[in-house]
């Protein structure tokens, strides 16, 4: 694993080098990843991974033509060699009106905000194999809890760099901690499984074995001997680990290449009142230890903290500097970049708390379900339309009763966030962060 000081000058090197051989712009992006794992199970030591990957991908520009090539190989003479032949790729790559850099002027100046994100530890297998002990044993201590998939802890180290020929240089190194077990509830074909995981850059801020343990192993026995779920349009109450999809779809359709591509559900919606005027969905980018924070995004662009939906509606598109050309917009820092073209994503996300508890808002509902856990990919991101398959509990008269299994929840995108209505039991834990959300007249249908 490279330094980020010499990420950056194998990367600058690169943009040189590309200009000099004919390139008229270029940029040159380095990741790598270094991850240990200690699993355990029923007490043993069931694996031990130790991996590490590091990439240098370099995009050139000769005039409206581009090509992009990678490599893990470091070597500079290597490098060199690639250089040559990404710009002679490009050279006979048609020519497309949007390629191009960020605009220069638009590129982040100065040194970068310091977010906190690397506790300087190094990966200690002991510790991972006790911690991986312990989050299993305070699992299987739970009562109904028969057998295990096993506790996990792993620790990870990050670099990132990236250079651009005009101008922006800029990289960063990051920690990652997570621990999580897998247990199993009950006997032969009533069997049920549940997890508990917890991800940190710091290590001391990790929930703690015991907490993750005793939620995967509860879980798992509540969902034990599941009935019918009520079918017909009911309220559906979503529980936070499973509710940040929500968001997550939003994302997908106010992404700039959606947008441009036509294929949005929310295209010519920008200003539409699509929610209530009470929900907030925030973007913060420079959230100190935020499992998502970046000072600059992709394409070399500063990131800023932005309300994504406030009063009701959409702020507008999250916009790459090839998205934006197309719509004859300006890029918005939510580029995010891999071997080749750039996209769009956000950063740490969060959908601001309302003013009832979880209990208040599920009091007036008489017949509801509360979902736990949604399966497979049932959106069509062009019409909206929703339809997963899911797992939870039934709601009667106000209150959380037995489990349920196999059913489905339907409906449309647009209805469901006209719909929401958010609790005031936010935790920030994830990289998106929801409350209990509730929304009224989704379908359930049997499986």
């Amino acid at each position: 694993m490279l330094t980020v000081a010499e990420a950056l000058d194998r990367a600058q090197m690169m943009c040189d080098a590309a200009t000099k051989a004919g390139a008229d712009a270029a940029d040159a992006l380095y990741y790598c990843n270094a991850a240990t794992s200690v699993s355990m199970r029923l007490g043993a030591l069931e694996d031990v991974e130790r991996s590490e990957g590091q990439d240098i991908a370099l995009r050139v520009f000769v005039g409206q033509r581009s090509a992009s090539v990678s490599t893990a190989d470091m070597d500079a003479g290597e490098l060199a060699k690639l250089v040559e032949r990404c710009v002679a790729m490009a050279r006979e790559a048609p020519e497309d009106p949007y390629a191009g850099l960020a605009p220069q002027d638009r590129l982040m100046r100065g040194p970068a905000p310091d977010l906190d994100l690397d506790d300087g530890s190094e990966a200690d297998p002991q510790a991972l194999r006790e911690a991986a002990l312990a989050v299993e044993e305070a699992a299987r201590a739970v009562a109904g809890v028969t057998n295990s998939e096993g506790g996990t802890a792993s620790h990870s180290r990050t670099r990132f760099a990236l250079a651009t020929s005009h101008g922006f240089v800029g990289g960063y190194g990051s920690s990652g901690h997570s621990l999580s077990a897998s247990v199993i509830a009950g006997e032969g074909a009533s069997m049920q499984r549940d997890y508990g995981w917890h991800s940190a850059h710091y290590l001391g801020d990790l929930e703690s074995a015991a907490e993750i343990g005793a939620r995967a192993g509860t879980r798992a026995v509540a969902r034990l001997n599941p009935g019918k779920a009520p079918v017909g349009k009911v309220p559906v109450v979503i529980d936070p680990r499973v509710g940040s999809s929500i968001v997550g779809h939003l994302l997908g359709a106010i992404a700039g290449p959606a947008i441009a591509r036509g294929t949005s559900f929310l295209l010519g919606k920008e200003d539409s009142i699509l929610f209530d005027s009470g929900i907030v969905i925030r973007d913060e980018p420079h959230r100190p230890r935020g499992l998502r924070s970046r000072a600059f995004d992709g394409e070399g662009l500063p990131t800023a903290a932005r309300d994504i939906v406030t009063g009701g509606k959409i702020t507008g598109w999250l916009l790459d500097t090839a998205s934006a050309k197309q719509l004859g917009l300006e890029p918005t820092g939510h580029a995010s970049r891999g071997g080749g073209a750039s996209g769009v994503s956000a950063s740490n996300l969060h959908l601001a708390p309302g003013s009832q508890s979880p209990t208040a808002l599920i009091a007036d509902i008489k017949t509801g379900v509360y979902l736990t856990e949604l399966i497979g990919q049932g959106v069509n991101p062009v019409t909206g339309d929703y339809s997963r398959g899911a797992s939870g509990f039934v709601i009667r008269d106000g209150e959380i009763a037995g489990p349920i299994a196999e059913f489905t929840v339907a409906g449309n995108l647009v209805d469901m966030f006209a719909a929401l209505i958010p609790a005031d039991d936010l935790v920030f834990r994830h990289g998106t962060n929801v409350p209990t959300l509730r929304i009224d007249g989704m379908t359930v249908a049997s499986s």
